[in-house]
């Protein structure tokens, strides 16, 4: 590795414990992984989605751009640390239709699903999201679906497979 490289390894490292799929790829240029490792961190600890609404997010945005490694590890996530039952997952993943009880989990399916088709967000159902959601969370889900489409699509772009256990670094 550089000298970039490593600098850029610390960094992930002390913030984020680990350096996970994307990071690894991102190291090799420093300065694009010192705009989303603040990023990331904020969706890890300060935002104001849940784990399980930041999930649905995920794995939604994974299927739809066929990122197979984040599509396997969130799925696991998206069940045992978001507390999802397995048949939702695999609906966002597939781009099947599903539900949630919980409003705001509801709310971030139907806002996540609308931005990746693309569609227009009509009116009512922007205002129902500011409703649930308020404005800050509704901004923190649109820039974490910006977020995690870059992550989706570094990963696929760089053809890390599913059962890829990591990156040599």
């Amino acid at each position: 590795m550089s000298d970039d490289e490593k600098e850029a390894y610390r960094l992930v490292k002390e913030a984020r414990g680990m350096v996970p799929g994307p990071y690894k790829i991102w190291l090799q240029n420093r300065e694009l992984m010192e705009v989303m490792l603040p990023m990331g961190v904020h969706y890890q600890r300060g935002a104001t989605l849940s784990k399980a609404e930041i999930e649905i997010a995920v794995n939604l945005t994974n299927g739809k751009l066929a990122a197979s490694y984040s599509s396997y590890e969130h799925e696991w996530i998206a069940e045992h640390l978001g507390g999802l039952p397995s048949e939702k997952v695999q609906a966002l993943i597939a781009g099947l239709p599903t539900s949630f009880e919980d409003p705001r989990q509801q709310i971030v399916y139907e806002i996540t699903s609308t931005l990746l088709q693309p569609r227009i967000v009509p009116a009512g159902l922007f205002q129902r999201a500011v409703d649930v959601l308020g404005h800050a969370g509704l901004t923190d889900l649109i820039a974490f679906i910006g977020y995690f489409t870059t992550v989706s699509l570094t990963l696929r772009a760089y053809d890390v497979p599913a059962n890829a256990v990591g990156i040599d670094r």
